[in-house]
């Protein structure tokens, strides 16, 4: 079980960041729970991604707006772009289907058209600049609540929703109910503990609107997969971050 979990710790960190993570040959990385730890993780990657970040801008800091950016952009780094790619691919897909093309075969593609750029850089800008703002406003300790309740809102999307995508339902068959419960509970106390009810009160309201973005993706897609689910984490973090800088 320990193994399990160390592992289960190792490839959701390799799988949803940049930091180098090393496995063994006799590693079973498909085993159901090493599987259901991988996502128990994931908000858990989230936070260290928020820390890391803090921690670079407390290097900066001296450089002012500059160090501020910089750091910014360094979040977006260490996941890798991510679920920038998939907001990308996400909005190609649906102006595709305007044209009653088919929208799995259009996000599959490994080209990107001019609107799915757009879209995917006009996200950055705001995430950018919104990270910046907590910096110089001394609220940066909530990027690192932002960047737990939206991927708790990923969790929570593993538990309604069904995939078309063999991966991502072998994610959902893994993510049992009792350990969704214990992992909706750990980060509730976590968050609590980072910044009192404030950070709770976020954690619902990015579940809902996590929640709200992917139906609507959904209902302009019609399916799911790992794409729609990288579009509805980015959306939650933006929003996330606009509703701190407007009412925190």
């Amino acid at each position: 079980m320990l193994k399990d979990i160390y592992l289960g710790f190792k490839l959701s960190v390799s799988y949803f960041s940049i930091l180098p993570i090393r496995f063994k040959e006799s590693d079973d990385l498909t085993k159901s729970d090493i599987l259901k730890f991988m996502l128990l993780f994931f908000p858990f990657v989230g936070a260290v991604l928020g820390y890391l970040t803090i921690f670079a801008f407390g290097v900066l800091e001296s450089l002012h707006w500059y160090g501020a950016l910089i750091s910014a952009v360094l979040y977006m780094w260490l996941y890798g772009f991510l679920h920038t790619e998939a907001v990308i691919d996400v909005a190609d897909a649906i102006y595709a289907s305007h044209s009653s093309k088919d929208a799995y075969e259009i996000i599959k593609e490994p080209t990107v058209g001019a609107l799915g750029v757009l879209w995917g850089v006009s996200l950055l800008i705001v995430k950018i600049a919104s990270i910046v703002y907590l910096f110089l406003t001394n609220k940066a300790l909530f990027l690192v609540v932002v960047a737990i309740s939206s991927r708790v809102g990923l969790l929570v999307l593993f538990r309604v929703l069904e995939f078309k995508s063999k991966f991502l339902e072998s994610l959902k068959a893994a993510f049992d109910r009792k350990i969704f419960w214990f992992a909706t509970a750990l980060y509730t106390l976590i968050l609590y503990n980072i910044a009192g009810l404030q950070a709770v009160i976020l954690l619902l309201f990015m579940v809902l609107i996590s929640f709200f973005v992917a139906k609507y993706i959904i209902y302009r897609l019609g399916f799911a997969n790992g794409d729609v689910m990288g579009t509805t984490l980015e959306f939650a973090e933006v929003i996330g971050l606009a509703g701190v800088i407007l009412c925190l």
